[in-house]
C-alpha cells in the first residue's frame, strides 16, 4: 500500500501523522522541535523520531520506502532552507513547504481566507482563488512580532527595565528576575537561547496580562496592533476575507481580534497537520500518474 505522511515542524513541536492515499488517518506521532533554520539536525532527528512513532502508533513496521512525505517546517521559508535539511528519513519521496503554507492549506483549503499562525513563532497567510502570499516568518530576533518568543523577549527587557529604575516594577518583571537568580544571570542564560526558550514565559506574561499588570497588557497590545497592519496589508488587495487564527497563542489571539474584527474571525476547517497531509496525498497521486504515463 502507497502511504502518505504530513510533518509538521514548529520551533516547539513537531508533528507526523500517516495515512493512505486517500487521507485516512492511521498513526499520529510526536517530537520535540523542527525549525531547520535554527538547528537542522535535531530538526531531522525530530522528524524522524515523530514519524516513527506515527508508524508505531498505526501498528506498523517502519518502512520509510513507502512513503509520500509533505515536510512543512519553521525556516523553510529562508532561500538557503532545503541545503539546510539534516540526515532525512529514507522517504520514496518528498516536498519540502513552509509551516505557513501546510497551516493556510489545513485552514483554508481551496476558499479565499486570510491566516494568523501565532506560536513560538508568527507568520502570516493570504489566499485569493488559490493564489497563497505570505507575510513575516522572519524569525524573533528581527521580526515575528506577534510570537511567543518575542513577546517572551519583550517581558525579559521590561524586567531589565524595572530592575535599572527606568520602568515600574510589576510583580511578573520580579519574579523573572528572581527565579533567573538576578539581572546578570538572567542576561547569560538567554545570551545564545533559542526562540522556544524565550516562548516558554507567555503562560506567565498570559496569566498577569489577565490580573492586570500592566507590562504584560502592553506586549499583549503590541502584539494585536501588529496583527492588525497585517490584517490592514491583506485588505488592501481583497476587503473583509475571513481570517483564522491558529498556532499555540491562535485562540489568544482570536479572543482579541473578535470585538475588533466583527464576523471575520473564523474557525479553521482543520490543522496544519491536516494541510501537510492533503498535500502529501496530492504528492501521491501526482507521482502515481506519472508511473501510470510512462508505462504507456
Amino acid at each position: 500500500m502507497t502511504l502518505v505522511m504530513g510533518i509538521d515542524g514548529g520551533g516547539t513541536t513537531c508533528r507526523a501523522a500517516l495515512a493512505t492515499r486517500d487521507g485516512e488517518i492511521l498513526g499520529r506521532g510526536e517530537a520535540g522541535p523542527a525549525n531547520i533554520w535554527t538547528d537542522p539536525e535535531e530538526a531531522a532527528d525530530n522528524i524522524r523520531l515523530s514519524g516513527e512513532r506515527a508508524f508505531s502508533a498505526a501498528g506498523r513496521l517502519v518502512d520509510w520506502d513507502s512513503v509520500s512525505a509533505v515536510l512543512g517546517l519553521a525556516g523553510a521559508n529562508l532561500p538557503q532552507a532545503r541545503e539546510r535539511l539534516g540526515t532525512l528519513p529514507p522517504f520514496a519521496r518528498f516536498d519540502l513547504q513552509t509551516d505557513s503554507m501546510i497551516a493556510l492549506n489545513g485552514a483554508l483549503g481551496d476558499r479565499d481566507g486570510i491566516v494568523l499562525v501565532t506560536g513560538t513563532g508568527s507568520v502570516f497567510g493570504r489566499q485569493i482563488a488559490g493564489e497563497a502570499r505570505f507575510l513575516g516568518g522572519w524569525g524573533f530576533r528581527l521580526g515575528d512580532q506577534a510570537s511567543g518568543a518575542h513577546m517572551g523577549r519583550r517581558l525579559l527587557e521590561q524586567a531589565l527595565l524595572a530592575h535599572d529604575g527606568l520602568a515600574p516594577t510589576e510583580p511578573l518583571l520580579t519574579r523573572v528576575l528572581a527565579e533567573a537568580g538576578g539581572p546578570e544571570a538572567l542576561v547569560a542564560s538567554v545570551a545564545n537561547a533559542p526562540a522556544a526558550r524565550f516562548a516558554d514565559y507567555m503562560p506567565q506574561l498570559l496569566a498577569a496580562a489577565t490580573e492586570g499588570e500592566p507590562a504584560c497588557r502592553d506586549i499583549l497590545r503590541e502584539a494585536e496592533h501588529a496583527l492588525l497592519q497585517v490584517i490592514s496589508r491583506f485588505d488592501a488587495e481583497k476587503p473583509d476575507l475571513p481570517i483564522c487564527c491558529l498556532g499555540g497563542l491562535g485562540q489568544v489571539f482570536a479572543d482579541r481580534l473578535s470585538p475588533i474584527l466583527p464576523g471575520r474571525i473564523r474557525n479553521a476547517a482543520g490543522t496544519a497537520l491536516d494541510g501537510a497531509v492533503a498535500l502529501a496525498c496530492n504528492l501521491a497521486v501526482e507521482a502515481h500518474s506519472t508511473l501510470e504515463r510512462n508505462r504507456i
